[in-house]
């Protein structure tokens, strides 16, 4: 098991190909390489706002608003505490995201095994890329050998320079983004008292889950054990593990080798819970 808070997070900046200011913590990341590995961060956008032109990736995305309301396109407005699921292959934007907003997201590889490319990854081909072109407004612009202009999404940009290959996308799985208000579904009880859940759903032959734990303040909660990792972030609430006490925006990585832990609830404590693809 490993243990995460913002306050101690290593952070960064996204880098130059997009447009704005976005500052991310990086809680938790998975093993890189891997199908399934990871990013999980919570980000505040800065002065000025930040963008993207509509675009989609080849890896899942998860996010859940914790302050402010986010324009996953132009009619399609998730307010704070609202949850959706970004299937690999799927487009969604042109995102203007307003100064203020605070959003976890959680970046994976999906279900077709594509995998999803490290954070230092990308930001070192993101610096390598500035040498043979220019990013401006959240595409690449360069000029080949012939004198032939070329245009391309940013973030895809990156991925080529990294991986050495051009991004191929699976056929898509859902045909838009997945939309979810947690408000809207009931808290179900557990065998542990003063611990319950809610299931928002479960997503492609992987079986990646999304949902909610809430622990009342006092109860105890033990991980138990699991066949796929499991991400869980305390959006609120103060607990403690193993002797030691954490506070809100604190993430908590479940390996199936992971021996059971209990979870202690100094105060009412709402965790969001990710299952990551099985491979």
């Amino acid at each position: 098991m490993r243990i995460s808070d913002v306050a101690s997070a290593e952070g960064g900046a996204v880098g130059s190909m997009r447009v704005g200011k976005l500052d991310q913590k990086f809680l938790l990341q998975g093993e890189d390489g891997s199908p399934n590995n990871y990013l999980l961060n919570v980000g505040l956008t800065g002065s000025g706002g930040w963008g993207t032109p509509r675009h989609r990736h080849n890896f899942d995305q998860i996010r859940y608003v914790l302050k402010g309301k986010y324009p996953a396109s132009p009619h399609k407005i998730m307010g704070e505490g609202s949850v959706a699921y970004f299937p690999e292959s799927v487009h969604y934007g042109p995102q203007d995201r307003p100064e203020g907003l605070e959003m976890m997201v959680i970046q994976f590889g999906g279900a077709s095994g594509e995998g999803f490319l490290s954070t230092p990854r990308r930001e070192a081909a993101n610096e390598a890329l500035k040498a043979k072109g220019e990013f401006k407004d959240g595409i690449f612009t360069w000029v080949d050998d012939k004198g032939q202009k070329h245009n391309v999404d940013g973030a895809t940009a990156c991925y080529e320079e990294a991986m050495g290959k051009k991004m191929v996308l699976a056929k898509p799985r859902y045909d838009d983004v997945v939309m979810m208000d947690p408000e809207a579904y009931d808290w179900v009880g557990t065998s542990t008292q003063g611990v319950s859940t809610k299931l928002l759903g479960t997503f492609t032959e992987r079986n990646t889950k999304i949902g909610f734990v809430k622990v009342d303040g006092g109860a105890t909660f033990n991980t138990g054990s699991r066949d796929q990792i499991e991400v869980l972030f305390m959006s609120k609430g103060n607990i403690t593990v193993n002797g030691k006490t954490y506070g809100d925006k604190t993430a908590i990585e479940l390996l199936p080798s992971d021996a059971p832990v209990d979870i202690k609830a100094n105060e009412e404590s709402l965790f969001f819970s990710v299952t990551l693809p099985k491979f």
